[in-house]
């Protein structure tokens, strides 16, 4: 009786040792089998609190994991199973279990991008978020003069306060807080390049400098100009001279500007138009970037009191009136009509 129980016993630990090699072993080749997702990938939305069973029963049921509990036994033993994170994620070609297990153990969480452009106004910044997929609306309704109240912040005009760049978020991200991320940004910058200002420069405060920013923005996309055109602009404040410059005049047109400016556009008094008002306008005009605050902040040094568009983009900058108007004919003179393009001539006194 004793002789059979050792063989049974001896028989036992035989069948135990070889079903535990073979289930270490099964273990082993596990591990080095990529996840089944297709050429795209797979997303898996992970809610708060889902145990981790939950979900690799859910991903076997999809056909994407063999043997979830193989990978179920490698988070409880290395505990990791309580450590899951909720979220989207995206399960990439070739990814390994334990690649997977720890990308949800370390939140790796699929990122979207929304990018503000340089130049833009309020209006193209509410239109652009409405149009992205991947944001919650709340906004929904809300024009730019109720944009700063809706994101509990005390600006009264909404235009300029966000700093253009590209933001990164995850689903499930407001649209409010995106623009709140935006807004402390551009006071965090500008806060910073207001610190390093050169001496003497005539505003007040550091929102003036983003109004200037902001028309410097929308006079050139030529990063060398930017400083010298700033350069001519705070001269001719310096100076007492009005700034006329036509994108001010543009932004107090609102709906009403078709893609030309004329005559009596010039001479037609709004608070924008720095052809009729002395000083900046009122609010910024646009999202001025990172260098168009530096330059406003550090404008070049020099005489030149106007600038007129030669085309392509560039300048052609004077000292004098009578300079000015040479170049306006020269370059720009076409009738009572003149089309905006970022780059207007200054102070034109040329008949058309």
């Amino acid at each position: 009786m004793r002789s059979l129980l050792r063989k049974f016993l001896g028989f036992s630990i035989i069948i135990v040792s070889f079903l535990l090699g073979w289930q270490l072993w099964e273990y082993d080749v596990y591990q080095e089998v990529p996840l089944n997702v297709p050429a795209q990938g797979q997303r898996i939305d992970i809610l708060p609190g889902t145990p981790f069973k939950v979900i690799t029963r859910s991903l076997a049921e999809k056909g994407v994991i063999n043997k979830p509990h193989l990978l179920e036994w490698r988070a409880r033993l290395q505990g990791k199973a309580g450590k899951i994170q909720a979220g989207e994620y995206h399960i990439a070609p070739g990814t390994l279990p334990a690649e997977f297990l720890d990308m949800l153990v370390a939140g790796k969480v699929v990122q979207y991008s929304f990018t503000l452009v340089e130049g833009w106004s309020v209006q193209q910044v509410l239109m652009a978020l409405k149009q992205n997929a991947n944001l919650t609306q709340t906004l929904a309704g809300i024009d730019a003069r109720q944009l700063m109240p809706a994101l509990e912040l005390e600006q009264a005009h909404a235009e300029g306060w966000f700093f253009p760049d590209t933001y990164h978020f995850v689903r499930g991200t407001t649209d409010k807080a995106l623009l709140q991320r935006a807004y402390a940004s551009m006071r965090r910058q500008l806060d910073e390049q207001w610190q390093q200002r050169e001496k003497g420069l005539p505003y007040n405060n550091s929102y003036e400098a983003l109004i200037m920013a902001s028309i410097i923005e929308k006079e050139t996309g030529v990063p060398e100009e930017r400083q010298e055109i700033a350069g001519v602009f705070v001269r001719r404040l310096q100076k007492g001279m009005r700034l006329q410059t036509d994108p001010t005049v543009i932004y107090g047109m609102g709906e009403a500007y078709d893609g030309n400016i004329r005559r009596k556009d010039l001479r037609t008094d709004t608070s924008y138009n720095t052809y009729t008002r002395n000083g900046l306008p009122p609010t910024p005009i646009a999202m001025p970037g990172l260098a168009a605050i530096h330059a406003a902040l550090h404008p070049a040094a020099g005489d030149s009191l106007y600038f007129v568009a030669t085309g392509g983009g560039k300048h052609v900058f004077s000292a004098t009136l009578e300079e000015h108007n040479a170049a306006v004919i020269k370059y720009q003179l076409n009738g009572n009509r003149r089309k905006f393009s970022s780059n207007p001539d200054k102070h034109n006194k040329a008949k058309p």
